[in-house]
């Protein structure tokens, strides 16, 4: 907690998507987690039991991925932890404003609704929502934004509310993912070929054909980290880069290609990889068992010469910076929806740019 200051009273919301902490809490975060309209578009009445039979069966698979995290996900203190930082790097460049920094989970606790009571007993005069997601999507960032909105209005929470919805390319977050890609490679060095798998969880196809943006801001960031390592190194401006997908799940087609394709091809060709995630900015099952421990095994399995996972950005001080400055962009500029660049980045054939952020 933070002093009294004198001036205004910012509140920066830090949207994640939450995870179970025990394992008795995994089912009921699954079911959270397929309840949500923006994951399964069916009616109240059809989600309800849809989300309470695919919770009930997938529970026993994902108590599993979190047994080997110790029972439950690392991804609350992981994000507290970058909540401290980033409060202390916005007290320290304003003495006119009391920031404050909260975490709203959309799966698991603490939720919009919690959240939502602490920041109406603050008392802000702003509230900057900030999504610790880098690319727009409409079952990440519109989703949360929508509960907050729901959680803000039972809270009684009228402050001036700003959203950033995006920062696929924003310097801070650019400039921390290639230097931990940076040091990725240098670690393999003595290897011929090395390619750099640019990670990114996955989505169903139908949801990027109906106008979601999100594979389209996921290869911005990769192309941008990209150029960064060409700066950084001139050996590097003719990097073997992929952009690929993670943790798909169910029937339906997902976009591609799919990171443990990419990893059976590099052992194929003989081609040892760094694996970098470029939409998670903390650890969690998906960077900690899903690349770690699973794709780990398969390319031993599948014969690649070298495997070698780069960590995500945390809070790391550029990532922070980069934070800060959004924040302090939202609270000064005013702007009732902005990307990095203060606007729309999205080309219009996205129709879904934004879907649902505003009131």
């Amino acid at each position: 907690m933070t002093a009294e200051r004198p001036g205004r009273k910012v509140a920066v919301v830090l949207f994640n998507l939450g995870g179970p902490d025990r394992p008795e809490a995994v089912q009921p975060f699954l079911f959270n987690l397929f309840n949500d309209p923006a994951i399964i578009g069916l009616p109240a009445l059809l989600r309800w039991p849809l989300a309470k039979l695919i919770s009930a069966r997938r529970a026993p698979v994902a108590r599993e991925i979190y047994d080997k995290l110790g029972g439950g996900s690392p991804l609350l203190p992981n994000t507290k932890r970058q909540a401290d930082v980033l409060g202390a790097a916005l007290a320290g460049s304003d003495a006119e404003t009391d920031w404050r920094v909260f975490i709203a989970m959309r799966y698991w606790t603490p939720r919009s609704d919690e959240t939502a009571a602490e920041v109406a007993a603050f008392g802000p005069d702003k509230v900057v929502l900030l999504p610790l997601y880098p690319q727009y999507s409409t079952t990440t960032v519109a989703s949360s934004a929508a509960d907050w909105r729901r959680a803000a209005a039972v809270a009684g929470l009228r402050a001036e509310t700003h959203t950033i919805c995006c920062y696929p390319e924003e310097a801070g977050f650019v400039e921390a993912v290639a230097a931990r890609t940076a040091e990725g490679l240098r670690a393999l060095a003595s290897h011929e070929r090395v390619r750099v798998l640019f990670s990114a969880h996955g989505l169903p196809r139908k949801v990027v054909d109906g106008g979601d943006p999100y594979q389209w801001q996921v290869e911005r960031s990769a192309a941008a980290v990209t150029r960064r390592l060409a700066e950084l190194d001139p050996g590097w401006r003719d990097l073997d880069q992929v952009v690929c997908y993670q943790s798909r799940v169910g029937p339906l087609e997902w976009i591609g290609p799919s990171t443990d394709d990419e990893v059976a091809r590099a052992g194929r060709e003989g081609v040892a990889v760094v694996v970098v995630p470029i939409a998670f900015v903390s650890e969690h099952s998906e960077t900690l068992v899903e690349l770690d421990i699973e794709y780990a095994e398969l390319a031993e399995t599948e014969g690649v010469p070298a495997y070698h996972r780069v960590p995500t950005v945390d809070d790391q001080k550029a990532f922070i910076a980069g934070l800060a400055g959004l924040a302090r962009q939202a609270a000064d500029e005013g702007a009732a929806v902005c990307s990095a660049q203060g606007e729309r980045i999205c080309p219009a054939s996205f129709g879904r740019c934004r879907d649902r952020l505003s009131a």
